[in-house]
């Protein structure tokens, strides 16, 4: 039986369906345990839409239709957290018999003359509240009183329960191929749910502990291989080991620490956004023309804002900035709606001037980091547990916020900078057209300022997100941004 909504669309019932419960493995739960308010966990997207002229009805209300028939398509939607018994294991998602349409599907309007610079900030203030954990971990809000007459969309959901690759999925589920709204088949009816079996945290979490600890002990000779094949070459038996040194296919191992920026703070709940948009062709036809790969333009582009915006702030490092780089770990076709990520650490040759020799810099930093990163991968166990950890992690992490060690600490890295591959054909959403994808991501104590990058339709769409105390003028950096990569396919490409 398909949902039913009601006529002032409060509530809907939960897709039929047995009761399940799933417990979260230990990388989703780390987003729980380390939020606190000033550094809410979820991740977003801020989608732009053109409406078709003639178009009938609001927007906001046929979206709602549409949100509604489509829920069941994405089960994250209709389950909550259930936390263990006294936090000594991480918590499970459980079904919710009822879905409150009310709160987890709402609508603003700018106030005139509703600009571009308006719209972004009220996305920065969207993504500023956390969401209410008694609920389903995510809301979706429209917004209209744009200037030109396009209305957009702002969709957050919690970090706990995606990445990057699982926000894809739920990108390809509530949007459409065609200007028409795909038919969706309801969801199956329920069959008679088993018993519901009697939780059992003690053993659980014994269970837990001891499969991680068998996984870290047989990754332990292929990490330690690894890490000795990335600076010491495979010799030849008989071979002079003087003449294998030098090949050693790590040319320098990256640093410890990363200089001292603004970014590197303790930040505040208050958020600044900023949305820019480059066209993907250039950037491939850039990446082209040097031998370097799409993501090494997009770093380079970074890079040259970063160094532009803070020497106008007299607070460039003579040491360069490192970014911190996501990875994903998800293989092709896997449509898990979980966090299957790694990262790197990697330098963004902010002190070299010339943008063609900074790419070439970033290209061989990016190469040496996913060099060593790859040693480290495939062995790094993707789940923990240990007694108490809910209860433990999150106390040391509000700790860490309050005390301000961000402020004096060394950071391993600056800001983060993440490239999402996007879809690569028109989408449509109600019946109104996709004009850009924009994301919105998180910063964090220490790491001030996130930028973010996913492709669409021909377009990189940046998304720059940081904390309004660190970098207030967000959209400046955005315009750097904006001249630098102008700059670039100039040198480039003439």
């Amino acid at each position: 039986m398909a949902p039913e909504r009601t006529k002032t669309g409060a509530c809907l019932q939960g897709p039929a369906r047995e009761d399940t419960m799933t417990r979260l493995g230990g990388i989703d739960a780390s987003f729980l345990y380390f939020e606190t308010p000033e550094t809410p966990m979820h991740v977003a997207g801020f989608t732009l839409f053109d409406l078709p002229e003639g178009y009938a009805g609001s927007f906001h209300d046929n979206y709602r239709d549409m949100l509604a028939s489509r829920l069941h398509l994405v089960p994250i939607f209709s389950k909550k957290l259930a936390p263990t018994l006294l936090d000594i294991h991480h918590p499970s998602w459980v079904d919710v018999p009822r879905i409150d349409l009310s709160y987890h599907f709402r609508h603003v309007t700018l106030p005139a003359p509703g600009t571009f610079a308006q719209l972004e900030e009220m996305i920065a203030r969207l993504h500023s509240q956390p969401l209410d954990r008694s609920q389903p971990l995510w809301q979706f809000i429209t917004i209209d009183g744009i200037e030109g007459g396009q209305v957009a969309l702002y969709s957050k959901v919690h970090h706990a329960a995606v990445d990057g690759g699982a926000g894809m999925v739920i990108t390809n589920t509530m949007y459409d191929l065609t200007p028409q709204p795909r038919q969706v088949e309801p969801p199956a009816a329920a069959s008679s749910p088993p018993a519901a079996a009697i939780p059992n945290p003690i053993g659980d979490l014994v269970t837990s502990m001891v499969r991680l600890h068998l996984d870290m002990w047989r990754a332990a000779p292929e990490t330690m291989g690894n890490i000795a094949s990335m600076f010491f070459p495979k010799v030849p038996r008989g071979a002079p080991l003087s003449q294998y040194l030098p090949q050693s296919p790590v040319r320098e191992l990256p640093p410890l620490a990363a200089p001292k920026t603004p970014f590197n703070t303790t930040i505040t709940s208050e958020r600044s956004y900023a949305a820019r948009r480059f066209p993907l062709a250039d950037a491939k036809a850039i990446g082209k023309a040097t031998g370097g790969k799409l993501n090494d333009v997009v770093m380079t582009i970074c890079s040259g804002a970063l160094r532009r915006y803070l020497m106008d702030r007299n607070a460039l490092p003579d040491q360069e900035l490192i970014a911190f780089v996501p990875i994903s770990l998800r293989e092709l076709g896997n449509t898990d709606l979980n966090n299957q990520v790694f990262g790197m650490m990697c330098g963004l040759a902010t002190t070299v001037a010339d943008p063609v020799a900074r790419l070439k810099a970033i290209k061989a930093s990016s190469t040496d980091a996913k060099q060593i990163a790859s040693g480290f991968k495939d062995a790094m166990p993707q789940d923990y547990a240990f007694f108490g950890a809910p209860f433990l992690i999150r106390g040391l992490s509000d700790l860490y916020g309050r005390s301000g060690l961000a402020d004096v600490l060394p950071m391993a890295c600056n800001v983060c900078i993440s490239n999402v591959p996007g879809p690569s054909v028109p989408l449509y959403g109600a019946g109104a057209k996709v004009a850009a994808l924009f994301p919105v991501s998180i910063p964090t104590h220490g790491c001030a300022l996130n930028l973010t990058v996913q492709s669409y339709l021909g377009s990189l769409d940046f998304g720059l997100t940081a904390d309004r105390r660190a970098v207030p003028d967000v959209a400046r950096l955005g315009d750097h941004l904006m001249e630098e990569a102008a700059r670039l396919k100039q040198v480039v490409l003439g």
